[in-house]
């Protein structure tokens, strides 16, 4: 069968390139081997958001009585936990499914293998082999747990992030390698749960990519929380023979033994590209990405690649904008390459933590004379009533134009505000015109206004 379009790969990506691509009069398909969605529905975004908020739901129980309500007792029961993030995934899936049809899109099931001609073989779970050609492709095949090669994931012991959304039941320890958004996250579950976690990270900061203060609070913040944070440190081996896991970790002050009952993997992702033809059809790639232009083409015509498979941000997020830019210039619509300088990422721990621009860092190592503005949520209203003072804004501007380079946020919501940072850099907006950009009160946001005010020291309420 012929068509415009056929999509590999039905995550954030490929589903939303799917749609813009059907809506702009395309004849698609898309081919899944697994579940409508991908891994950020069913196996990553949606269903470790519901684990995390059945644990903000525990901690708010569990502290009740500091917003003057007494609670007798409450056990977290952890089977039902899964279970719910689980329903979660599933309904979201089951809307995706909608959405094909809705937009008459033909769902292809099986495993594809890209073939030279615009052509692929889809190979169904019966074996059956079928040839499908398309004046244009799209590979979004995503991604998976990345391993090392001194912790080999055994699915029990050692574990990726999709082990640790389906536990059988909650372990009494747990060390976690790497700080990342997916270990950091995972750090807060299980503590929240009632788990000894320890986060063993080999850079010197927990969630190393953002602003070194953001970095600290939260570092502050875990270990107030009981998680132990070993930063500048590497786990060497992990000894799986007995009942538990002996994990040896190298730290500047020398190796020590961490016993635990389960090893989290969380280190990274790795690009699913093997076996899929790229070779077959002369795709070029490099360091386990494929290479595309600005617009999402491969070396050879009529292939295109999207998302966790190509060069820049592994998010969801960037994978639909990356996939909607395809499409439209598929379609011949005029398109802007995408700003990957201006793309946020969340960590959806507690405290929650976004970003988006340059770090302090980084601002200053490109040259820029820059003025800094930071507000704490100690002296916001909204965060003393709702009971989450902890975290604050942090605004980065460039002394001489007074645009936004950079903000960081850390503390309760922060993931809902950051977007506004992000229109503020896109519309190019200054930091003058911010604060005078009326802010709702009483509310978290304006730490946003305020942050930007002491930046030019006109902050109000601190």
């Amino acid at each position: 069968m012929n068509y415009d379009l056929i999509v590999i790969g039905s995550g954030p990506g490929g589903y939303v390139a799917a749609i813009r691509a059907s809506q702009l009069g395309l004849k698609t398909a898309i081919v899944e081997r697994s579940e409508l969605g991908g891994i950020c529905l069913n196996w990553g975004c949606i269903p470790t958001k519901a684990l995390l908020k059945s644990a903000s739901v525990f901690e708010y129980i569990n502290h009740a009585a500091d917003f003057g309500i007494t609670v007798k007792s409450a056990d977290a029961d952890f089977p039902a936990i899964v279970k719910r993030s689980r329903e979660v995934a599933n309904g979201m899936s089951n809307g995706i499914q909608f959405l094909m049809k809705k937009n008459k899109i033909d769902v292809i099931k099986g495993t594809a293998t890209l073939k030279a001609g615009k052509k692929i073989d889809v190979k169904s779970d019966d074996g059956k082999t079928t040839e499908y050609a398309a004046t244009n492709i799209i590979i979004a095949t995503g991604a998976r747990s990345r391993e090392l090669p001194n912790l080999p994931q055994d699915g029990k012991k050692i574990i990726g992030y999709r082990e640790a959304m389906t536990l059988p039941k909650l372990p009494k320890k747990m060390v976690i390698v790497g700080s990342g958004a997916i270990g950091s996250e995972f750090a807060y579950f299980y503590n929240a749960m009632g788990v000894d976690v320890t986060i063993v990270e080999f850079l010197p900061n927990i969630v190393p990519l953002e602003d070194e203060d953001v970095s600290k609070q939260l570092e502050r913040s875990f270990k107030k929380a009981g998680i132990k944070v070993m930063t500048s440190s590497s786990v060497e081996s992990v000894d799986t023979k007995g009942a538990g896991c002996k994990v040896l970790v190298k730290t500047k002050k020398g190796d020590e033994t961490i016993e635990c009952d389960v090893v989290l993997s969380a280190v990274g992702i790795k690009s699913n590209i093997e076996n899929i033809g790229l070779e077959q059809v002369g795709i070029i790639t490099d360091r386990d990405k494929i290479i595309v232009n600005e617009f999402y083409q491969t070396n050879i015509p009529g292939y295109h690649a999207i998302g966790d498979v190509v060069p820049g941000h592994a998010l969801a997020h960037v994978a639909s904008a990356e996939g909607i830019i395809c499409v439209e210039k598929i379609a011949g619509v005029h398109v802007e390459p995408l700003d990957y300088g201006n793309i946020p990422g969340c960590t959806y721990c507690s405290p929650e933590v976004a970003s988006v621009g340059m770090t302090e860092k980084a601002a200053l190592e490109k040259g820029y004379e820059i003025k800094v503005g930071k507000f704490p949520f100690s002296a916001s209203g909204k965060a003393s009533a709702a009971g989450h003072k902890d975290g604050f804004v942090k605004l980065i501007f460039d002394a001489k134009y007074g645009e936004l380079l950079g903000g960081h946020l850390i503390g309760y919501n922060v993931t809902e505000m950051v977007a506004e940072l992000v229109a503020v850099r896109k519309l190019e907006t200054t930091g003058h015109e911010l604060i005078k950009t009326v802010h709702p009160h009483p509310t978290m946001s304006e730490a946003i206004m305020e942050a930007a005010a002491a930046a030019y020291g006109e902050v109000i309420h601190m």
